[in-house]
């Protein structure tokens, strides 16, 4: 299983990957309020961020774990465990 990522905003401090997200842009969370979801889009030298609603993030990170159900990915456990402790 690989290991959990985090990234630095320089506004609202340290985030954490909630869920892979499409067109090579991942879901992060603030770490410490966990109702901030941003869509992060890191290229050579620059990161950018994306501000987007809870349901959105939701959304995004039910579609991840519906398409790693259906290939049988070995990081399943991982993606379920960080959803439950995200967003139920």
């Amino acid at each position: 299983m690989s290991s959990e990522r985090y990234l630095n905003h320089p506004t609202f401090g340290m985030l954490y990957q909630v869920s892979p997200g499409n067109d090579g842009r991942d879901i992060y969370a603030t770490l410490y309020a966990q109702k901030m979801f941003f869509l992060v889009e890191i290229k050579q030298r620059e990161i950018f961020f994306e501000v987007i609603p809870y349901l959105d993030a939701r959304n995004q990170a039910e579609l991840n774990l519906q398409r790693a159900r259906k290939i049988a990915s070995i990081e399943l456990p991982k993606w379920e465990n960080l959803f439950t402790q995200t967003f139920l």
